[in-house]
């Protein structure tokens, strides 16, 4: 599959030498399964900070038309790429329909399905490694981008998780089920065990390989020990095996993290996975605010991209609570969003800054219909400036003929 380096280097805003040597080196990817025609999406280095959405249903509710108003609304925020997490109903039909509808990248997190067909079958934990790998390379067949995959949930690291004395243990989905299946069967991890043959599926189809964070911190007191690290280094071990087996990736990192531990968190990543793009969920920087956790994810996701994160993935008011409603996918992603731009003006001030310094001149200008337009959410900007409208058209009613803008000095 070949790409138009010097487009794609425009649409990123970098030299085409720039793109051409970090996608050497992985660390920029291109995200784009070789069965779909949609706009490629690039990961990494020295390019703005991306942002993915989650959709998709649950056992306990189900409607697939919900999800892809989900789907809409999340591109028209702005998201980047979106996850099918769908783990009710008909997951086949869900996701072709999730594929035909998106012009955006679409990732999966292929244990989900597996699990569910086990589970369909009489127990989850009945489960061959046949049963996960067919899934996979049904999923890359339809189309999907990038897989979350748990490779680095081993024996090993689940034996440091016991002796760690964790409060949250394991709150990753995938890699709690994963664990399960390990402890119930007596067996190793065979999406570890047999690297391998998931790379030979990715290849097949260039699916880009999300190495998941299934031992991420689910609290504060739970942040860099020594199961996340334990995990990290294997995925670091294994990023550099799929290089050479010409399969691009991406590692998945930390959930809920202290400010102060950041930084440092981004620094041994990028060191123990060799610059590879950095997905991270949030992270979340207190555990106290439920209702607001896109707000506690934002703070933590523009410390991360500021750091290194390359990949943000949302979160909305609704995590740790109920499925997202339509309006709090959106939230989520204006919120991500603004954390990576927040990072932007740092990581490259001389493109992502522009934006800010034409909004700052147009406030200062008293000019609405400029500011509408270079919001991050206009319609939001339309709502608030309208509300309560006073007779001045050149003021908003915060301030009126008090405003600090009309002061001529």
């Amino acid at each position: 599959m070949k790409f138009d380096l010097k487009q794609l280097a425009i649409r990123e805003g970098v030299e085409v030498a720039f793109l051409a040597e970090k996608l050497k080196a992985r660390e920029i990817i291109i995200v784009q399964n070789s069965e779909r025609e949609i706009r490629p999406l690039l990961i990494g280095t020295g390019l703005t900070v991306k942002v993915n959405a989650n959709i998709g249903t649950s056992q306990a509710h189900l409607d697939v038309d919900l999800e892809l108003e989900k789907l809409r609304v999340a591109v028209e925020a702005g998201a980047d790429a979106v996850m099918d997490l769908s783990t009710g109903g008909p997951l086949d039909e869900i996701r072709e329909k999730i594929l035909t509808a998106s012009p955006v990248a679409v990732g999966t997190v292929p244990l989900y399905q597996a699990f569910c067909e086990a589970a369909g079958r009489g127990s989850r934990n009945d489960l061959t490694a046949d049963d996960i790998f067919g899934v996979i390379e049904k999923q890359a067949e339809s189309g999907v981008d990038f897989v979350t995959v748990h490779c680095g949930v081993t024996r090993n690291a689940l034996d440091i998780l016991r002796t760690e004395g964790r409060i949250c243990d394991i709150v990753s989905r995938g890699g709690a089920l994963i664990a399960e299946w390990m402890t119930v069967n007596n067996q190793e991890n065979p999406l570890y065990s047999q690297f391998d043959r998931l790379l030979e599926i990715c290849l097949k189809y260039r699916v880009t390989l999300s190495l998941g964070d299934g031992l991420r911190p689910g609290c504060l007191a739970d942040a860099t020990d020594k199961a996340q690290i334990a995990e990290l280094i294997t995925l670091g071990e294994l990023t550099q095996r799929a290089w050479q087996k010409n399969v691009d990736v991406m590692v998945e990192g930390p959930g809920h993290m202290p400010m102060d531990q950041i930084e440092a968190n981004m620094t041994l990543q990028k060191r123990l996975c060799h610059n590879a793009p950095f997905y991270v969920l949030g992270p979340l920087v207190t555990d106290i605010a439920p209702g607001y956790d896109h707000i506690t994810a934002a703070i933590g996701g523009a410390i991360a991209a500021r750091y290194g994160a390359d990949f943000l993935c949302y979160v909305t008011p609704a995590e740790h609570l109920c499925l997202p409603e339509v309006e709090d996918v959106k939230t989520g992603v204006i919120a991500s969003r603004i954390a990576a731009h927040s990072a932007d003006i740092v990581r490259n001030p001389g493109r992502a800054r522009i934006w800010d310094d034409r909004m700052a001149k147009f406030r200062k200008d008293l000019n609405w219909e400029m500011q509408n337009k270079l919001a991050i959410d206009p319609c939001r900007f339309r709502e608030l400036h309208q509300k309560f409208k006073g007779s001045e058209k050149d003021s908003c009613t915060m301030c009126g003929d008090l405003c600090s803008m009309k002061v001529k000095l």
